[in-house]
């Protein structure tokens, strides 16, 4: 099978890329707007597109990695390779700036304290997972395996607490196994210490890479076609449609991750795939495919990027408070109040890290995490 390179698949992983780190960065002195703030539990907004979405994107190009194609050896060497360099990122991440000065000189940061469960840890177990279910199973076994982890999450939730703490924040079997596992002081600390990337909540996220997987086979088989959009379009309203009908007994949730949330992110996904398709490959329009191509061509990289950058700008002292607090409060509340300032104090930290992946592109540097 010839390796071909899916425009639309490229722009879908930079809008990814830049609605994550708007997300994710929000200015500070004002609350940012609630479509572009998590729910707090169950519901839906905006901004919890953005991860399962990334899953989705890293399913699409595993396709045209072509996982069956490889040798054994080369097959096991790669995959676990880049599932530790991406752990490795992550929990190096959450451990930066690695210290502070004090009067007495450099002082290590503890790593007692350091998170380990994270956005990046998550992305290297679904796609090891998932790239080894791609390489020894075909279409119907995916399918099935995809079956049995959205349906086995569930019975796990609602069989290992009771009912009335099954699906709660601290009840959850899930908020158990990570304190076990991990420690309390490694996990996620702004959220009564409940870590929403935790160890059993990856289980159905890794569906969010299978089917990504399986939409980027089904286009390598029969290029970005009408036909191909149309199908998109179709089983995305049938997901969508599933996860409405699933949501009163396992309702949408992104930070325990739940089989109807899946179920509901795939099927946007996909229906934003099959728009990019009609809008790029049908078309062939040009209007905003650039700017989200470059975004998409070091997806990974660019986040690890963002993150670091925005650890750094909040452990910088600046007016008695940090540099990016400071920037927020002291500059563009001031100017823009409210959530807009916040918005575009969002959007200006975005085009920051968009010249990063510019000045990777103009070079023609990619860099494979």
């Amino acid at each position: 099978m010839e390796r071909v390179r899916f425009k639309s698949l490229d722009v879908f992983r930079g809008m990814t890329i830049c609605l994550m780190i708007i997300v994710n960065t929000p200015g500070a002195g004002a609350d940012p707007y609630p479509i572009l703030d998590h729910a707090d539990w169950f519901g839906f907004t905006a901004a919890d597109i953005v991860f399962p979405s990334f899953l989705f994107a890293v399913g699409n190009a595993l396709a045209f990695g072509a996982p069956k194609e490889m040798a054994e050896g080369d097959f096991w060497r790669k995959t676990l390779r880049r599932t530790a360099i991406i752990l490795a990122l992550g929990i190096l991440t959450y451990w930066f700036p690695f210290g502070h000065m004090t009067d007495h000189g450099w002082v290590m940061k503890s790593f007692s304290q350091t998170r380990l469960p994270g956005v990046l840890q998550r992305i290297a177990l679904c796609y090891c997972c998932a790239t080894i279910a791609a390489r020894y199973l075909d279409v119907r076994g995916l399918l099935a395996l995809s079956a049995v982890l959205l349906f086995g999450y569930w019975a796990l939730l609602l069989t290992t607490a009771p009912p009335a703490e099954a699906l709660t924040k601290l009840g959850n079997i899930g908020n158990a196994v990570d304190r076990f596992v991990f420690g309390l002081p490694h996990l996620y600390h702004k959220d009564h210490d409940f870590d929403p990337e935790g160890l059993p909540g990856t289980l159905p996220a890794i569906v969010n890479v299978i089917f990504g997987y399986l939409a980027g086979l089904y286009v390598r088989q029969h290029g970005p076609s009408r036909p191909v959009a149309l199908r998109y379009l179709a089983v995305g309203i049938a997901l969508l449609a599933a996860a409405l009908a699933w949501n009163p007994i396992f309702p949408i949730g992104k930070k325990l991750w739940t089989s109807s949330f899946v179920l509901l992110t795939v099927g946007i996904d996909l229906i934003v795939l099959a728009g990019l398709i009609a809008w790029i490959d049908l078309g062939k329009r040009k209007f905003g495919v650039r700017f989200f191509e470059i975004f998409g061509r070091n997806p990974i990289f660019i986040y690890w990027v963002a993150m670091l950058l925005i650890m750094a700008l909040e452990a910088l002292p600046v007016g008695g408070g940090n540099a990016w607090g400071w920037f927020g409060r002291s500059v563009v509340q001031p100017i823009l109040p409210g959530a807009p300032g916040s918005l575009v104090c969002a959007l200006g930290f975005m085009l920051l890290c968009w010249l990063t992946a510019w000045a990777l592109d103009r070079k023609n540097i990619i860099i494979k995490v």
